[in-house]
């Protein structure tokens, strides 16, 4: 099975690659070959093929620390407003994880960090005066597994 992206061709090996990957990034590459059964250099060519074919887009790391607090807001985009332009202007902000434009109800769902309920409703008000963005809905984190 062979999947065409934008710039490059993934394969099982590259895709049982990305999988490991996610699950701990620190696999050494001598321990990736291992599991896929080829060799150390055939991995780091792989990687290469996918960082330089924009299949990997960045390399990044989960953190926790106590203090923080964790949300989820729903955006809705106002009609006849760019989608993307919203969620450029939307991610800038330090609090905010990530972005994802969404099918259904809302139009962006955003994954927030902050210390505290009062960063919360800084980060909403913050939101709510991008260009485009018609409301917002926000659930708090209880629990993650």
């Amino acid at each position: 099975m062979r999947e065409r992206t934008r710039k490059s061709t993934v394969d099982e090996k590259d895709i049982k690659l990305l999988e490991l990957l996610k699950k701990n990034s620190r696999l050494s590459y001598d321990k990736i070959a291992k599991q896929l059964g080829i060799s150390k250099a055939a991995v780091k060519k792989r990687l290469t093929k996918l960082i330089e074919g924009g299949v990997i887009k960045r390399f990044t790391i989960e953190y926790e620390i106590e203090s923080k607090m964790k949300a989820l807001v729903l955006v809705k985009v106002m009609p006849g407003h760019d989608v993307p332009s919203v969620a450029s202007a939307i991610v800038k902000n330090e609090m905010v994880d990530s972005v994802f434009e969404v099918a259904g109800e809302y139009d962006i769902v955003v994954l927030a960090s902050t210390p505290d309920v009062a960063s919360i409703n800084q980060l909403i008000d913050s939101m709510r005066r991008v260009q485009g963005v018609a409301s917002t809905n926000t659930l708090v984190v209880l629990r993650s597994w």
